[in-house]
């Protein structure tokens, strides 16, 4: 069964679950669970039809175990499944391969009985054995699954009980476990085991999930197809669901490229990033007669966090004070103003979305200074050569590499530029591809660059900011972060399995990150943007609870009555019925009873 978790996150594949701590051992789901469909369908929704969207670049692979992007991400979702799924509103664990499990009393052992049903696309069955060979190739160290490694450190043995029963043990409690243990993706393993899984990249001929790997025309597009003969396709879970016959993810060398091309009609769907394209560029006939709906999309979507990374590995950006000094000198209100037209939030903590009025965010906005950070340079030995106006530091200038993989992103580093230019820094910027970008990551071969971070409900500091990740390969500290006090934190963290508890942790875990500035932070927004041909069918939420745009293609449908007027009203030059400019999830959905959303 497809997971019902759909929220984006650029370096991780674990997503959220609530797991209440009791005196015994547990058995799920509930008594009284049953198959039914997901409560964000729509009763309208038809089966049929192609939906093409932008997906990146053309990856350098499309073997999210290996390859940490959205789009690979998305891929893996559609053609493997996870032991266990989520439940969209309430975020609590779902059966999915695995029909029914059990948690120890020491919270140390889990048990999953799979789906005797649940077979491969090749018409094999799908078995522990597939667990239990999925599970070392995740934690062997000589793949490059560092992120998955990270989470699933303290799981320490997988055996198959029966054929369909498998058992996962864990070394010390920790509240994610049960995630690490029921999230990762099952392969099967009579193809795999034949192949080197670190260079399996655009072949993927055995799949359980609902879609599977059509054509692939590098470097332009890739299809999904809709299998028939998913094991789970007539289950209730899937009524409404995953409508399409084809996902079709288009690529191009970046974002400018794109949105032309859904101008075009190319591609039928662009969510915007930029508040300028927002704002200019969205104007026209197609626009102004809303043969391309354009809305903003107001959920409880998890905000995550962008800024420039510093490799704190390198010299100098080992040092607080420089790194305070550069994110002094980054002009953010002027960029805001300037060129996003004030749309956005300024950024000051690596969770946004834990304060409210509840919990005030304390921690200090990072202004624009100058002459504070010429102060913070002379206290970390960088002077400014009189002669040439250079900052050095023992003869050698201050000379910032920054790495990039997106034009786009020039017209900002152009007035950073200016700033570090006044006080002697030099910037060069290393302009690269997405999988040139990635290469460099993989390894930390970098100085600074611009990185944005998705986020899940459920806040986990660990993957990112413990010390025993910040040398881990395709990981998510990419900052090489380390800091005693926040090992500490996330430490006391594991065996809370009250969530505002935690909550509060990673409050003070964010005041130290501030403070210690591996990032200069940037700002963020809390909605989607949305831009699409005007043929769809969707539900009144549209994007659903926690979810960004990557949920469209879960809960949408070509619906043939509004492909047919947006075909006559582009023949004839006459307008479509405006959609709402802004849509409020609160307002336009109505929880079930007895269900409570997860805050």
């Amino acid at each position: 069964m497809i997971s019902r978790t759909l929220l984006p996150l650029f370096a991780a594949f674990l997503t959220g679950q609530i797991f209440f701590s009791t005196a015994q051992a547990q058995k799920f789901p509930g008594e009284g669970w049953e198959e039914k469909p997901d409560v964000l369908v729509s009763e309208w929704a038809e089966p049929g039809g192609k939906f093409i969207e932008y997906a990146s670049q053309f990856p350098k692979s499309f073997n999210y175990t290996i390859e940490n992007n959205i789009f690979s991400r998305e891929l893996f979702r559609l053609m493997f499944e996870t032991l266990l799924g989520t439940d969209p509103i309430t975020y609590e664990d779902t059966p999915s391969l695995a029909r029914s499990w059990e948690i120890s009393e020491d919270k140390l052992t889990y048990t999953f009985h799979l789906s005797p049903k649940a077979k491969w696309s090749d018409g094999k069955k799908l078995t522990s054995e597939d667990v239990v060979w999925s599970f070392h190739a995740m934690k062997n160290p000589e793949h490059r699954t560092g992120s998955t490694q990270a989470i699933m450190a303290r799981l320490i043995e997988c055996k198959a009980l029966d054929e369909h029963t498998v058992q996962i043990k864990a070394n010390e409690v920790h509240w994610k476990n049960l995630i690490a243990a029921s999230s990762f993706r099952i392969l099967p393993k009579h193809w795999w085991e034949k192949q080197d899984f670190n260079n399996v990249h655009f072949e993927f001929p055995v799949v359980s999930g609902p879609y599977r790997l059509g054509e692939v025309n590098q470097p332009h597009f890739a299809r999904l197809e809709k299998r028939d003969d998913y094991w789970n396709g007539e289950s209730p879970e899937m009524e409404g669901l995953l409508n399409f016959d084809t996902i079709e993810f288009r690529f191009y060398s970046n974002r400018d490229n794109a949105f032309e091309a859904f101008k075009k009609g190319d591609v039928d769907f662009f969510s915007v990033y930029t508040s300028n394209r927002w704002v200019k560029e969205t104007v026209g006939e197609r626009f102004e007669k809303n043969w391309i709906a354009k809305q903003n999309i107001h959920n409880r979507q998890p905000i995550g966090f962008q800024g420039f990374a510093m490799n704190m590995r390198r010299e100098p950006y080992d040092d607080k004070r420089v790194r305070k000094a550069l994110a002094h000198l980054l002009d953010r209100k002027r960029m805001n103003n300037d060129i996003m037209h004030n749309q956005y939030d300024l950024t000051r903590s690596y969770w946004p979305d834990l304060y409210n009025k509840d919990h005030e965010c304390k921690n200090p906005q990072i202004d624009f200074d100058p002459a504070r950070a010429k102060e913070l340079f002379n206290e970390a030995g960088w002077k400014q050569n009189p002669d040439t106006g250079k900052l050095e530091k023992d003869g050698k200038p201050f000379v910032i590499k920054f790495l990039t993989r997106d034009p786009s992103t020039n017209k900002f580093l152009l007035i950073y530029e200016e700033a570090l230019n006044d006080v002697g820094i030099e910037l060069e910027i290393d302009q690269k591809d997405w999988s040139g970008w990635a290469k460099d990551m993989d390894v930390f071969n970098y100085e600074m660059t611009w990185a944005p971070w998705g986020a899940i409900p459920l806040k986990d500091a660990e993957p990112m900011w413990h010390s025993k990740t910040k040398d881990l390969k395709q990981g998510n500290n990419i900052t090489g972060f380390a800091d005693e006090r926040v090992d500490k934190l996330i430490d006391q963290s594991r065996e809370l399995f009250d969530v505002q508890k935690r909550n509060e942790l990673i409050r003070e875990i964010d005041a130290i990150l501030v403070e210690e500035t591996p990032y200069v932070l940037l700002w963020h927004i809390g909605h989607t943007r949305l831009l699409y041909w005007n043929k769809f069918g969707y539900p009144d939420h549209v994007l659903g609870s926690f979810q960004e745009e990557w949920a469209a293609k879960y809960y949408w449908w070509i619906d043939p009555d509004q492909e047919a007027d947006l075909e006559d009203a582009r023949a004839n030059g006459t307008p479509l019925p405006k959609p709402p400019e802004r849509v409020y999830f609160d307002e336009v959905f109505t929880f079930p009873e007895k269900v409570e959303p997860v805050q």
